[in-house]
């Protein structure tokens, strides 16, 4: 578990710098994002059903959550000269989900999910063993 934190954090916070330096939301890391949330899971030996795809949507779900509040944040944040993680702790909810939701488009919603379905979808399938000529 300490693992799917700290890669989730990880992403999170790469997902805002090149937000940041694109000036895009870049929506498009939500798959990505996804894959990696999986990926993790199974390093961390979590075996394939139910519990590792809830696992995986969640990650999936907080890395995007985090991404943009981070995002909203750093925006903010140039705004007045501060750093993203100090604005981060000045702005509130109320005001990251209001730009966050001015900021994000139909295409980044689908993406989104997208990126949530395909996490439930890799948490579910693993590799079986292949049947046996005898």
């Amino acid at each position: 578990m300490p693992l799917l934190a700290l890669g989730a954090a990880g992403f999170a916070a790469a997902w805002m710098l090149l937000a940041l330096l694109l000036g895009r939301q870049c929506a498009w890391l939500a798959p990505l994002a996804a894959l990696d949330m999986a990926l993790l899971l199974k390093i961390g030996k979590w075996p394939a059903g139910t519990t590792r795809a809830g696992w995986a949507v969640v990650a999936t779900a907080g890395v995007i959550a985090a991404a943009n509040f981070l995002i909203v944040a750093g925006q903010v944040g140039q705004n007045f000269g501060i750093r993203p993680w100090v604005s981060a702790l000045q702005i509130g909810p109320h005001y990251a989900w209001l730009l966050a939701t001015l900021a994000t488009a139909r295409g980044d919603l689908a993406l989104y999910a997208v990126g949530l379905l395909l996490a439930a979808w890799l948490g579910l399938s693993g590799r079986r063993p292949a049947p046996s000529a005898r």
